[in-house]
């Protein structure tokens, strides 16, 4: 008989989109599953799309400490620092786990699609070993959370269009994912644009390492700008396509990271004529993610996070924040069950 796991206070979301803290399931342990006591956990956009169902407990950005494993389990053992993100298994056999891309296979388990009993935002989580990613000694808990999905989203679009060092590359969008794309592709020594609306956060651009602001408000045309080699897409709202396609180098690539309800609608002619490029991207594969958090520990790429305790009432406050865009950069909620730091 399986040993059950009690997987303690769980958040989820309900009709009128108020959190409310309520009693997890118990979950069994399978053998090649793993028992994380959470320590942290990151609040992402895509999280804000769930905070009205009241089915399944919130959270994918989770960061902890393994409290048990399943009989069959190798890869990791109790006291082990690890996390996990948004697709948290895969069948394992298909074209597209073979080729080291599980997150497109068709059976993956992706936050929000399945497995609703257990999240981030709660005292435990229960899931296969091989989808759990360990974090570096010298990586703090509270900064790994964000890089969950928040980095790894990321990290994998840089990795999926094949940026290099030599390129210049444009962000749009100074957020969540926006701030870390920043850092990540500075240290990989690109040259590194950001776009954003207003000029208002143009020092703390700077800051975190871009070379370049530029106020899409306030210089609409973009005159003066050079042209971008890549354009990474972080923000929530369709863009001025007409104008962005006038700062693309020949064959620039555009990864948009960020979900949108509206669609794409952007000039042909060029499209063709200079050979650009339109890719998706979604969340790090298992070994670029792995690889991620590294490159994060070397490098000290941390995300600037606002850290609030657990509760049903902080919880509360950070999903009504966030909506309103009330953040710089990601908010970090800390666990009432563990103290791991």
């Amino acid at each position: 008989m399986s040993k059950q796991i009690d997987i303690g206070t769980v958040f989820k979301g309900s009709a009128d989109g108020k959190i409310v803290q309520s009693k997890g399931e118990s979950i069994a342990l399978k053998p090649d599953h793993v028992v994380i006591d959470i320590a942290y956990s990151g609040l992402c956009g895509s999280d804000l799309h769930m905070r009205k169902n009241d089915s399944m407990v919130l959270g994918h950005e989770g960061v902890g400490v393994v409290s048990d494993v399943g009989s069959d389990v190798t890869v990791l053992k109790k006291g082990d620092r690890v996390g996990w993100g948004c697709n948290h298994d895969a069948c394992q056999y298909c074209k597209e786990c073979w080729n080291g891309i599980d997150t497109l296979c068709a059976h993956r388990q992706l936050y929000s699609r399945s497995d609703f009993a257990f999240g981030s935002f709660g005292d435990r989580a229960v899931l296969n070993a091989l989808f759990v990613h360990k974090i570096p000694d010298d990586l703090p808990l509270k900064y790994a959370a964000p890089l969950q999905c928040g980095g790894a989203t990321v990290f994998g679009a840089i990795i999926r269009s094949e940026i290099r060092p030599i390129n210049r590359v444009g962000v749009v969008g100074m957020g969540g994912l926006g701030h870390l794309a920043i850092q990540f592709l500075r240290k990989m020594g690109c040259d590194v644009v950001m776009f954003s609306g207003t000029n208002s956060k143009r020092s703390e651009a700077m800051k975190l390492g871009a070379h370049e602001f530029v106020a899409a408000k306030e210089n609409p045309e973009f005159q003066g700008i050079k042209n971008v080699d890549h354009l990474l897409v972080t923000a929530s709202e369709q863009l001025d396509w007409n104008n962005f396609f006038k700062v693309l180098a020949p064959r620039a690539k555009i990864v948009p990271l960020s979900v949108s309800g509206k669609d794409m609608t952007h000039p042909f002619e060029p499209l063709v004529e200079y050979e650009y490029t339109i890719t998706g991207s979604l969340v790090a594969r298992r070994q670029v993610h792995r690889d991620m958090l590294a490159f994060a520990a070397r490098h000290k790429i941390y995300p600037w996070i606002e850290e609030m305790p657990m509760t049903e009432e902080c919880v509360n406050q950070a999903f009504d924040r966030l909506e309103k865009g009330d953040v710089k950069y990601r908010f970090v909620l800390k666990s009432q069950c563990f103290d791991y730091e």
